[in-house]
């Protein structure tokens, strides 16, 4: 029998008695975002120690406090507007925004960026927004929307942490000279996985994007929802910049011939299951993002790529800015600091492990040298696009 919450399992084991096999991207969409029972929704999802994985937020305030930095170059670089809205998108419990505010409104902050500063957060669980307003309650121009189409146009920044990542996935596997959906049945009350043809015309189309010949049982992911999202995203930023953070890699890293087992992975009690059949609605489901397709998505939607570093890269860039060189021996805040820092950084902690992606779009003349945190960066545009001249020739 399948291990999860019981009202869950039964409610899907329903819909394929009814239905029959469901695709997979719905069985996830179902096991983090069904309204009741699922992961997300339920507010069981906690980053930190006490959850069940953690964030770049869960080492302290200093994640907040690089990226202010980063907002208000990027606050500069469109003309010290008189509003700046900054949209968060999977704020968890309010911690970043947190962070950023209170960096803002800091000694060392800029009083004349901070005056501008709007903060929308875009949730649409009740129970999430219910925490974050308790984690926000002191901060004024603090708005909430309850889904991204309720956002009015804006200028200014989209800031996302690990939530593409999180958006229901289409599995696919090559199986007798072609690519096949993953859907999800139910033998003796149990979950498992059966192949059928793709479900819709547009999985299709972006399978052509795929290797054409990865070899006997490759398995891997597809996120159309991510490229709908961005589609979204780009039709209400008026001008400004969207920048992303997440794990993930370039299309031609993400279907290398290695990576032939897919990146599904879930995560309960910062232990790492495999199967994502079981423990359904109490663990996490992550797949993880292929960044040119979102390049390219964005690009078509008159959106420009304007940086491409992992964290490690990204984080020491601002932190030239945030530790400026001194001579004098730490004290013990500066110390704490310093250790934040070095987990972030650290290569075989987070640093490798997270990517940054940057968009802009409708920014005045003259602002082609590279944000802050892309100088230590080569070449995005060419590690995005590997052999690809979609992205390469623009």
């Amino acid at each position: 029998m399948s291990s999860g919450n019981p009202a869950l399992i039964e409610f899907i084991r329903a819909r394929i008695k009814q239905s029959g096999p469901v695709s997979f991207h719905w069985f996830m969409e179902q096991a983090l975002y069904h309204p009741e029972h699922g992961y997300y929704a339920s507010g069981r999802a906690t980053p930190g120690r006490a959850g069940d994985y953690f964030t770049s937020v869960s080492v302290g305030p200093l994640f907040g406090r690089l990226i202010a930095l980063q907002f208000r170059e990027m606050w500069e670089r469109m003309g010290k507007p008189a509003q700046f809205t900054i949209v968060e998108q999977g704020a968890d419990n309010g911690n970043f925004a947190r962070d950023v505010l209170e960096a803002l409104s800091s000694p060392d902050g800029n009083p004349d960026f901070a005056n501008t500063v709007n903060y929308i957060i875009v949730e649409p669980f009740p129970i999430l927004e219910k925490r974050q307003r308790e984690t926000l309650a002191g901060f004024p121009r603090v708005e909430w929307r309850s889904y991204l189409p309720a956002l009015e146009p804006f200028r200014g920044v989209h800031f996302s942490n690990e939530l593409v990542d999180s958006m229901p996935v289409h599995p696919v596997r090559f199986s007798g000279g072609a690519w096949k959906e993953r859907f999800v049945d139910c033998k003796d009350g149990k979950f498992d996985w059966i192949d059928q043809p793709p479900s819709s015309e547009k999985l299709r189309r972006h399978l052509e994007k795929l290797p054409a010949d990865p070899g006997e049982n490759y398995i891997t992911e597809v996120n159309l929802d991510a490229l709908a999202w961005m589609e979204s995203l780009a039709a209400r930023l008026k001008a400004g910049y969207v920048l992303i953070a997440d794990y993930g890699h370039p299309r031609d890293i993400y279907y290398a011939p290695e990576r032939k087992e897919g990146t599904l992975a879930c995560y309960s009690n910062h232990r790492r299951q495999n199967d994502p059949l079981e423990n359904i609605g109490l663990a996490d489901i992550t797949a993880h993002v292929e960044f040119t397709s979102l390049a390219e998505c964005a690009e078509s939607l008159g959106l420009r790529l304007a940086g491409y570093a992992d964290q490690h890269h990204f984080l020491a860039a601002l932190g030239k800015q945030a530790f400026p060189d001194t001579t004098e021996p730490p004290d013990p805040a500066r110390q704490k600091l310093l250790r934040a820092f070095t987990t972030l950084m650290h290569p075989n902690l987070m640093g490798m492990h997270f990517k940054f992606l940057a968009l802009e779009k409708n920014l005045p003349p003259n602002t082609d040298v590279s944000l802050s945190g892309f100088q230590f960066s080569q070449n995005p545009r060419g590690t995005l696009a590997g052999q690809l001249p979609s992205l390469r020739g623009r």
